[in-house]
């Protein structure tokens, strides 16, 4: 489920000749498809000797955008020796489509991502976003609309689908700490979250046991919450966000 905590831009500058508002539809779309809403990792942070890992998984979502829009997700996350990819892919039939990957390797706790890629489309008009990390030499190269900008990467920072994973990978090993860092289009912004307690809850797919998450917005009027299952390696059973007042809800159907 990518979680983008901001609003994406219009597909055509100064266009409205759409009702949608189609930032705010995409965001929400891809909030539906990935985690990334979810102390700063060092890029020298020793590795956790023995650390549990994530497994292998595919399972299946539904989401509502502002109890309107219906749509469906998938989420796969296979692994090549020590070279792991994550595909989410999400749709709301004849309106809009998202698809994210993300490629990392892990390293004890630690992921490190190497590229990610975002595209969405609206109406049959599309935009990609890429991301590739270059971690020796601290810095991430992101490609927008034809324009290239190069960061700093002074903490370890990640993509929406591989920051869901160290998420992951911390609340499996008791390492959570709640501060992490996203790379954006042109910046790399700290992403805070907070363990918000325990609760049983029921989705389609069935009742789990979970772990709530909630990323802290500076914003009020924003929320973002997960509940992830400790039986499903912290898998997103349930998520739930509210951005300028319209809000998205995403269940887990079925886990291939």
């Amino acid at each position: 489920m990518s979680f983008l905590p901001t609003n994406q831009s219009s597909l055509k500058d100064g266009s409205n000749n759409t009702n949608r508002k189609p930032s705010k539809f995409l965001s929400a779309l891809i909030t539906g498809v990935s985690i990334s809403t979810i102390g700063a990792l060092s890029m020298t942070a020793p590795t956790l000797a023995n650390a549990k890992t994530v497994q292998p998984s595919s399972a299946n979502y539904s989401f509502t955008v502002e109890d309107k829009y219906k749509g469906t997700a998938t989420r796969t996350l296979n692994q090549s020796g020590n070279t792991w990819k994550y595909n989410v892919n999400a749709r709301v039939a004849g309106v809009a489509s998202a698809a994210q990957s993300s490629t990392f390797t892990i390293n004890g706790n630690n992921v490190v991502p190497t590229q990610a890629q975002t595209t969405y489309k609206l109406l049959g008009l599309g935009r990609t976003h890429k991301l590739n990390f270059n971690p020796s030499a601290k810095k991430v190269t992101s490609t927008y609309k034809g324009k290239t900008t190069t960061m700093n990467m002074a903490q370890q920072a990640f993509d929406d689908l591989s920051l869901e994973v160290q998420i992951r990978q911390d609340l499996l090993n008791g390492k959570f700490s709640g501060n992490y860092y996203m790379a954006k289009k042109d910046k790399i912004e700290k992403t805070p979250f907070k363990k918000s307690g325990n609760t049983k809850i029921t989705v389609p797919a069935g009742t789990f046991d979970t772990v709530r998450v909630d990323r802290i917005h500076e914003d009020d009027s924003r929320s973002t919450s997960f509940w992830l299952a400790p039986s499903l390696d912290y898998l997103p059973v349930k998520v739930s966000q509210i951005n300028d007042g319209k809000k998205m809800d995403l269940e887990l159907t079925k886990v291939n």
